[in-house]
């Protein structure tokens, strides 16, 4: 199937970018990809919804979305963005078509999940890349979890596993959401043991994005700094721990050289 650019219509900012969590997801990626991504390539935003995440992953090239639900399809429509339907674990999309395949939590959802990654794995190019965002450490499961439709959370060495089974080589894997780790860990747990369970919400009610707690302000750009700070981290070194993980995976070039 051939694929188009969106840039030109696409929304240069939505409501959820002010969102501490987004932004520090956002940063993450910009700055682990940045150095190995190519800036012209073909992206695949599987599980692209309303296309909350297609302004971003324009800096890497042109950019398709793929979403089995229809009511976030129409609205990336509405949008401008070239999204189409399908199913992670069967795109529908050519073998070696794309420079850069994302998969933003996205396989936390999946009973499936390594025909998941063995579909990136087919749609991407020999040297191109997959990268993957999803929960981390299973004793962390919680009502945002339940609420969010999540099967699951992974650790380092399971990812690792995963992505190396499906025959990607692993270029970056580290834990995220690193500096408010001791907070969001503790909290879960008190909330845990109280039974105390907040009603979460959308920062874009129209986007179909993942529900999260609003975080008022001063406290969401004081934790937008620390996304930064981490970012910067993350360009030097992997992180110990953390509430989710950030991995990048690369197809091995078929002469087996990048």
């Amino acid at each position: 199937m051939t694929v188009e650019s969106t840039r030109a219509t696409a929304p240069v900012r939505i409501a959820e970018d002010d969102h501490w969590w987004f932004h520090t997801r956002t940063q993450a990626l910009f700055r682990v990809l940045d150095p190995i991504a190519r800036p012209d390539g073909l992206v695949l935003d599987v599980g692209s919804g309303a296309g909350n995440m297609a302004h971003h992953l324009a800096r890497y090239g042109q950019v398709v979305g793929v979403d089995n639900a229809l009511e976030p399809l129409s609205v990336a429509w509405q949008r401008g963005y070239r999204s189409l339907p399908g199913d992670a674990d069967e795109l529908p999309f050519a073998a070696n078509t794309f420079d850069l395949v994302a998969l933003l939590d996205i396989i936390e959802h999946a009973e499936n999940d390594a025909g998941i990654l063995a579909e990136a794995h087919r749609v991407c190019r020999p040297g191109g890349l997959v990268t993957i965002t999803t929960p981390a450490f299973g004793w962390l499961f919680s009502h945002n979890d339940v609420v969010n439709h999540h099967l699951r959370r992974y650790t380092a060495p399971h990812l690792r596993r995963l992505l190396e089974q499906s025959g990607f080589r692993v270029r970056f894997l580290s834990y995220t959401y690193f500096l408010v780790f001791p907070a969001a860990a503790g909290l879960i747990m008190v909330r845990r043991v109280m039974g105390t369970e907040k009603e979460l919400a959308s920062p874009d009610d129209g986007a179909y994005q993942v529900e999260m707690e609003p975080t008022p302000e001063p406290l969401n750009s004081i934790l937008a700094k620390l996304g930064d700070w981490e970012a910067s981290l993350l360009g030097r070194t992997s992180l110990p721990w953390g509430t989710a993980l950030l991995a990048v995976g690369e197809r091995p070039p078929e002469n087996g050289t990048r």
